[in-house]
Formats: structure tokens, sequence, C-alpha cells
């Protein structure tokens, strides 16, 4: 028996859950619902309304335009000793490609800001839980579920891990100024079962301002949780991409105008569907579509961003969001349905995922598994919906965010890719087509990303190849996974038969107020 504090493992029952129903229509402000219906990326941006542990922390306020153009996983804050100067209340101020193209000025300076009530803040987590690991019968194991737990002594790494989801919880001499996170929930499966699922700190700390609710306020994170998975969503629109060509509609190396006419603008002619799952492309991160007057304006913005000026598609890795903006309208055109259709007829109900989706606002029972973000922008507090601006100006639903789930559900991805296509008997994906996937398809490319210099362009169709950067000791050759801005990240390490999920909320209250590559590092160390 181990005593921990919020750290659990827990064995999940030996069945698939039934899928969930699609999810009703989008959420109307201060917590209201439309009755049920389809959610579609073309109905108008949604509004934030989500129930939280006290009527200070509930906000409603419709989103403001930005001089925004995108946000991007791939952009992060610096660590502190190459960081910019100085910001009030102690923060640190940070303003690399994420702060210049998603936040505009006013968000900017608003980043700047620490705790607006100005005490001083507690740091302290949730109330200890104590939880019995062994003496527990152990299900018989599906191949490929990773719904069951060894009723055995818990691995070796598990009290190293929970040391560090904790640490994180405070300041730190490599991010002294403020927690790295609110809260956060690992989970790790080793040949299909699962051997660490623990959870530690908060899924609501802060209220609008931001402003450190009192302890009696805040809201635990638990182990169902549900995440705002930003830049992960594109690995399910990789996948759902590579079942259309799995199927022979698509043709991977074939140019993209040949199914969307409307990506138009010099140069794009040459670039394909292959080139945008492993952003070589020549795209930018983001596309502009604030100050528009509709979603059919600002899809058509998305469908003619030009390419980088003197970029040539195939050449160089460059992280774009925006190539994954326009797979997402390929899959919507392809298979006839909106894209939160798509994800959940062909990925999430096959695989049982009853937990990922679109706009959980809308489907979401109890709103306290939701997991908080921004709390310091003019959207006011964000919690269950979407922090990347330009996935929320697009109604919270496209293909490079917008997507939330749990770690368990998360992990199922990575089974699925891990087992070759397969979860639970079903198969998702041919091998050849996985095969393909998980080849680097940018062998001997040069990367261009000036937020992570040391990353290399190392990258299959729709995920990241053996970058240390974020899988720490657990990279190489054959690993791979992909991050996601909030601060969640998914691992995949073949050579030991392994899935790592790490969910944070590091943009709660303030993305600028640390990095997340430095938890996922170091709780990838910790499993190492």
């Amino acid at each position: 028996m181990i005593s921990v504090s919020r750290a659990i493992i827990l064995a999940m029952p030996d069945t698939v859950p039934a899928p969930r129903p699609l999810a009703p229509g989008p959420a109307t402000s201060h917590g209201a619902t439309t009755s049920p219906g389809a959610a579609t990326p073309h109905s108008a941006t949604a509004t934030q309304g989500a129930a939280t542990h006290s009527a200070a922390a509930t906000q409603g306020a419709t989103p403001t335009p930005r001089a925004a153009t995108s946000r991007d996983a791939a952009a992060t804050p610096r660590a502190p000793a190459t960081r910019g100067a100085a910001a009030t209340h102690g923060a640190t101020a940070v303003l690399g490609r994420r702060g210049l193209l998603g936040a505009g000025l006013a968000a900017t300076a608003a980043a700047l800001a620490g705790c607006g009530d100005g005490r001083r803040p507690l740091w302290a987590g949730p109330a200890p839980e104590t939880v019995p690991l062994a003496g527990r019968a152990a299900p018989s194991a599906s191949p490929g579920s990773v719904l069951q737990t060894r009723a055995a002594a818990p691995p070796p790494y598990a009290a190293r891990v929970h040391n560090v989801l904790t640490k994180y919880l405070k300041p730190t001499p490599d991010n002294p100024q403020h927690p790295g996170y609110a809260g956060a929930v690992a989970l790790v499966t080793v040949d299909g079962r699962t051997t660490l699922h623990t959870a530690a700190g908060h899924a609501l700390r802060y209220r609008a301002g931001p402003v450190e609710l009192a302890a009696s306020k805040r809201v635990p994170v638990r182990l169902t949780s549900i995440f705002d998975l930003a830049s992960l969503t594109k690995v399910y629109t990789a996948l759902l991409v590579l079942q259309l060509a799995d199927r022979g509609l698509v043709d991977l190396d074939a140019p993209v105008r040949t199914y969307l006419p409307d990506f138009t603008g010099t140069g794009k002619d040459k670039v394909t569907i292959a080139q945008l799952l492993a952003h070589t492309g020549a795209l930018p991160v983001g596309a502009k579509v604030t100050g528009l007057p509709d979603n059919a304006a600002r899809w058509k913005a998305v469908m003619t961003t030009p390419l980088i000026r003197g970029a040539t598609p195939g050449d160089t890795f460059r992280y774009s969001s925006v190539g994954l903006m326009v797979l997402g309208r390929l899959v919507e055109k392809l298979t006839g349905k909106t894209l939160d259709r798509a994800v959940r007829d062909n990925l999430t109900a096959p695989l049982g995922l009853k937990d990922t989706g679109f706009r959980p606002l809308t489907w979401v029972t109890d709103k306290q598994r939701l997991v908080a973000t921004d709390a310091r922008s003019s959207r006011g507090l964000l919690r269950g919906t979407v922090h990347d601006d330009v996935a929320n100006h697009l109604g919270g639903v496209a293909g490079h965010a917008g997507l939330f789930a749990t770690a368990r559900d998360v992990a199922v991805i990575g089974q699925l890719m891990l087992d070759g296509g397969t979860y639970n008997g079903k198969r998702i994906l041919s091998p050849q087509i996985l095969e393909r996937a998980l080849t680097n398809a940018n062998r001997g490319k040069r990367a261009i990303d000036a937020e992570r210099p040391q990353r290399t362009a190392d990258h299959g169709l729709g995920v990241e190849l053996n970058q240390p950067w974020f899988m720490g000791r657990l990279s190489s050759p054959t690993s791979f996974g992909h991050t996601g801005f909030t601060g969640t990240s998914l691992l995949v390490v073949p050579a030991r038969r392994m899935v790592v999920v790490l969910l944070t909320n590091r943009a709660h209250p303030n993305w600028s107020w640390s990095n997340p590559d430095t938890h996922r590092v170091a709780v990838h160390n910790a499993i190492a």
C-alpha cells in the first residue's frame, strides 16, 4: 500500500463504454444550452457558459474580435533563462509566436498581469487522498485494451511521477513566479494495461481577472476530468484523413486542390495532402479570421491563406495550424459530414470514447468535470469553451483544435496506433497506412521553429517523431506523439509497448505563466 496526495491508480471496468450520442446544439451564454441538435463548424461563434464551483467563477462572455491570426500548440513560452523582461505582479513577460499571433495588443497587455486581487497566492493543493493499490482482483484483459489495471504493486515510476505532478503545483526554481499549472492528470499504459492513473491539483483555481479563488471554491482535478486538448486535435484529424486514404477516397500524394478547388493562392497548386500532414506545405502558423462578417468568410480566409513568402512546398518543416484546418475541410467534403460528426462516427463511437468531443458544454452533464483554461482575456473565464482563438471564431469545431477529452480516452488513441490500427478487436486503420504515417516523412529536411530551435523536422503523417524537447529520455527513433498548447501531450513508445498521456491546464489562468515542455520532459524522464 502507498499513500500519496491525489495520486490514484484505478482498476477500470472490463467493458467498452457505449458510444455517447451526438452532442446537442451549442451552448448559450450563462450556462444555458439549446435544444439537442447537431453541432456544426459553420455555426456562429460559441459563447462561454460553464457551470462552476461558485457563482463568482461562472463566466458568460461573447468573444470579442482580436487582432489575432492563430494560436498554435507549437508556440510556447521559453525557459526562464531566456524569457523576456518584467511583468506586473511578478509575472514574467513571455511574448513569442503565440503572443503575437493569438493575443493582440490588448490581450498581450493583459497577459502580463498576475492575480487581480493582489493577495499573496496560496499554493495549497486539494486534501490528500489515500487509495490502496494492491489486493484488487484484476479483470481479464482484452487484447489492446487500456481499460484494466494490474493488481500487482505500483510500477517504480509511480511515486516519481506523482512527485513531479505535485511539484509544479507551486512555483519552482525553473519557473519561480508562478505554478506550472493548476492541475494535471497522468496516465501510463504498458502492453495495453493501465499501470498508472494519477491526478493532482485543481480543474478550477481562478476566476476571471485572474483572481485566485478561496480554497473552498476551487474544484479538484479528477481522473475523469475533461481537458481542452488544443493541438492534440490534429492527431484525430490526421487519423480521419488516413482512413480516407485507406478507403481509396484520397491520394495522400495528390495536390490538395484536386479535392478542394477553393484552396487557392500562388504556388498552392503544388501543396499535397501528405505535406500538410507533415507540416512541409509552406503555410504559416495561423490564419487571420477576425473582423469578418460570418463563418463562410472566415473559412474562405483559411482556404486562401497565402504561402510563406519565399517558401517552397515540400522543402522545410514549419509547424502550421492552417494545414490541419484545411484537412478538416477535406474530411468534411469527402465524408459528407461536419467534422464533429466525422470524428464521432469514424473514431469515437467505434472506439467507445464517450468522453471525447467538440464543444463539451453541449454534452457534458457534470460540468465540474470540465477543466478551466484562460481566466484573464477579454473572453473571461474559459471552461468548456475552446481556448484557441481561431477555432473559437470558427464555431468551436476545426481540424487543428477544439476537441476535449479525458486522459483515458486519449490513451485509447495512442493504443490504437501502437497496435497497428486496431483496438478491442475493431480495426480503424490498416497496418499499411499506419506504417506510412509513423515513418519519417521529412528525412533530411530542415526545420524552422524560432520558439523551439532544438526541434528537428522528424515528423510522420500527423505525429511528431523522436523529439526530445517534449519526450525527454523516452525519445527514440520510433517514439511518436503530439502536444497541445493548453498543456496536453500524448507519447507512444513502441519499444516499451507504452502509452503516456499528460493533461495539464497550464493555460489556467494565463498561458504565459509557464513552459509546458518543462513539465512534459520531467514526467517522461520520471518514467524513463
